[in-house]
């Protein structure tokens, strides 16, 4: 599966929008396929000037298979009908050539299934064949009409081979070690904790307000949640953004992070919008800056890169603003509260790597100063002032450039995502499966995936269904959690209800205390009833299971099983119907 993972990671799409249950449309008059389809793109219905060739305009394609491929230009469709026989994940993917512009530039072609748009991807030009992957689908049983090339496409894409079948999906089980190798006791206990549960549950979270919104009530959307569900979130978002050299004023923050810990037994996260002044050229270290002539923004005056550089004012500045912040740590770690910690976020903003589409100064200047920001940041906070109760959580975004943004597995705990609807997402209630799992495959699924910001939350149902277990999510503040044109009371109601969903009273009393964690739940995670048998596997990479269904790990996780899945070396149960 590992391999499966490696070619996945480059060709998830750019701009995939939400996976939906879809319902099954009746077969068209050509036969439907059976799963594993593995089709010649010639074979299939071509319709709006798709073709069969062996060239374009006298210029050959070799290496193709069967008796050509299919050549779509400004238009075209490929489509195909497939039984569904089990309620599932399943894959998508083609062998195809994109054969205009330059290496690496992209073409976007769309895809739907049963007539609902799919999503849109981007197929790069890589000069020859790539196997290309349209992601994951949770499809219901039934016959399920996909079409590639759907309206909005940009064609000019060669079509060798398509392939559908079921879904590998990644296991999930991440190492509980903290990437800073001095953490604390109860930053560890933490890590291993969020480790135990992920991949099972996902954490309720909630992001207060700051500045003085809310005319100073703190509280209003954590009450909120409460009223409408019995229930509070068991992580709380901060931000540090009060703590600088500028203007900063002590607005309780810290003191909020520790009561939320110690008296009311939570987690905490936090961000941190540090800002810059406006006109930075003019700015004088240690000046007081009113917060109407600061910004987080880019900014002309400010260079990014300069930070790097110990003889520049931005480097002496961003000193400054690390020291407010580290004071900020070391008073929660000194008191035993570790955070999970959300610097620099959203750095890459629009698609692209030399800073362009950045929304804020830290990812202005491209993504290889920002992993150098972020790690001068790491190392600043770890060696300089001994701060070890972060758990470090990176934001990446899911462009084909995105994860030349990523810091390093070194200096990362969590891989984030920040979710909110807007061209050309439409998200809605979805679990977002193809950005998560294009986030696991980042990491080739050693690193925790959270949703650390978000306006709808998530359909619980559509999480499990699709094996989208993100670690957490977090609604921003005011109207994002409080208005029903986001999250409509009964299904929030629904959500902090769900078996499935871990909330503030049920986090274990010895979270912080403690290596040893247990997931305070009213129910257990799904386990097998007798008869069952039990399966040793000792060879991943040649022993493959057939015949067989809901097979679970001793841990009590349900294994997605086929014919051609091959499980892991280890030992599981196969619950017999």
């Amino acid at each position: 599966m590992k391999k499966i993972y490696v070619r996945v990671l480059s060709i998830l799409p750019v701009n995939a929008m939400a996976l939906s249950v879809f319902l099954m449309m009746p077969a068209s008059n050509h036969a439907a396929y059976t799963l594993p389809v593995q089709a010649e793109a010639e074979s299939l219905l071509l319709g709006n000037g798709a073709q069969v060739t062996t060239n374009v305009y006298n210029t050959e394609y070799p290496a193709y298979s069967g008796d050509g491929f299919v050549w779509v230009s400004n238009a075209g469709t490929i489509t195909f009908e497939v039984t569904i026989t089990e309620n599932a994940m399943y894959e998508l993917s083609t062998r195809c050539w994109m054969y205009l512009g330059e290496e690496g530039e992209t073409r976007l072609q769309a895809v739907s299934i049963n007539g609902v748009p799919r999503g849109n991807f981007y197929i790069p030009n890589k000069g020859g064949w790539i196997d290309f992957s349209f992601g994951f689908t949770y499809l219901e049983a039934g016959t399920a009409t996909i079409e590639i090339g759907t309206s909005g496409s940009w064609g000019f894409i060669l079509y060798d081979k398509v392939k559908f079948d079921y879904a590998d999906m990644p296991d999930l089980d991440i190492s509980p070690a903290a990437c800073d190798v001095n953490a604390t006791s109860e930053t560890k206990s933490l890590k291993k904790y969020l480790t135990s549960v992920y991949g099972k549950y996902v954490i309720s979270g909630q992001q207060e307000t700051y500045g003085g919104g809310n005319d100073g009530n703190m509280e209003l959307e954590f009450e909120y949640i409460f009223g409408k569900t019995g229930k509070y979130p068991a992580i709380r978002g901060f931000d540090f953004m009060n703590y600088n050299p500028m203007y900063g004023w002590e607005d309780s923050t810290t003191a909020r992070m520790i009561e939320w810990v110690k008296e009311r037994k939570g987690i905490a996260t936090a961000s941190w919008h540090i800002t810059i002044p406006s006109d930075f050229q003019s700015y004088t270290l240690g000046d007081t800056v009113g917060w109407t002539r600061c910004t987080y923004k880019p900014t002309t005056s400010f260079k990014t890169a300069n930070c790097l550089d110990k003889s520049t004012k931005e480097n002496h500045y961003l000193m400054l603003a690390i020291d407010s912040l580290a004071k900020q740590l070391l008073i929660l770690q000194n008191a035993g509260v570790p955070v999970l910690f959300r610097p620099f976020h959203e750095a890459e903003g629009n698609n692209n790597t030399d800073g362009s589409g950045a929304w804020f100064w830290w990812g202005s200047g491209g993504a290889e100063v920002y992993k150098q920001l972020w790690r001068l940041l790491y190392t600043t906070l770890t060696e300089k002032y001994g701060v070890h109760n972060a758990i470090w959580e990176v934001n990446l975004y899911t462009y084909a450039n995105s994860l030349q943004w990523y810091p390093g597995d070194d200096c990362v705990d969590i891989v984030c995502y920040d979710k909110y609807e807007g061209s050309p997402y439409t998200w809605k209630t979805s679990a977002a499966t193809t950005a998560f799992l294009t986030l696991v495959n980042f990491t080739n699924d050693t690193k925790m995936v959270a949703l650390t910001e978000n306006d709808v939350i998530p359909d619980i149902k559509n999480i499990t269904n699709e094996g989208a277990w993100w670690l957490y999510f977090c609604p921003w503040y005011g109207d994002f959690i409080l208005s029903p044109t986001y999250n409509d009371p009964v299904l929030l109601n629904t959500i902090y209800n769900s078996n499935s969903v871990i909330t503030l009273d049920e986090l274990p009393e010895n979270l912080y205390e403690t290596a040893v964690n247990v997931v305070n739940k009213k129910h257990s995670v799904l386990k097998p009833q007798q008869p069952r048998t039990l399966v040793i596997v000792n060879n991943s990479s040649s022993k493959k299971i057939s015949g067989m269904k809901d097979v679970f790990s001793l841990s009590g996780r349900k294994t997605s099983l086929n014919s051609k899945h091959a499980l892991k070396q280890g030992v599981y149960i196969n619950k017999q119907k």
